[in-house]
């Protein structure tokens, strides 16, 4: 699919990237910062890894700030800076799932997860499968990968 907004979606990934630097560093989880826009070009909410608890995922957190009948979450975009989960172990949802439920229509994000911990992940196929626009931005996968070094320097030894 043509992405019909370059540069407006690399501004909004970028600052969801940079929020990834505040998520506190863990051996067993990817650091990650998620932004909502309304249809509007509002920001409604963001959220990262591990901001409230452990275990939270960006996108989780993000979505969890505001009330899941809030209107504008229809035609709403998140900005993730990794493909969102389809499979976790620490939760009963995946991020996939959640973000299916919360009625957002687009989602930009800039790194594939890696097979790291969940192999395989099909969160692009699963959102795209049923309608969700799903746009990615490889260029800004460098530096979403940045706050994640001590993971993938670990899994390249293994």
């Amino acid at each position: 699919m043509t992405n019909l907004y370059p540069g407006i979606d690399a501004l909004r990934l970028t600052k969801a990237v940079q929020l990834a630097r505040l998520c506190p560093q863990s051996n067993g989880a990817f650091s990650v910062g998620a932004i909502v826009f309304d249809a509007a070009g509002v920001e409604i909410s963001r959220g990262y890894s591990r901001e409230s608890d452990p275990v939270v995922h960006a996108e989780e957190g993000a979505l969890a700030k505001l009330d899941h009948d809030d209107e504008r979450l229809r035609g709403a975009t998140l900005y993730t800076s990794l493909e969102p989960c389809s499979k976790r172990a620490s939760r009963p949802r995946s991020c996939t799932q959640i973000i299916l439920d919360s009625g957002i229509s687009r989602v930009v994000f800039a790194w594939r997860e890696p097979d790291t911990f969940v192999t395989k992940c099909q969160g692009r196929y699963l959102l795209e499968e049923r309608g969700i626009e799903v746009v990615e931005l490889p260029e800004l996968a460098v530096a979403a990968m940045q706050p994640n070094t001590h993971l993938l320097r670990s899994e390249r030894v293994q």
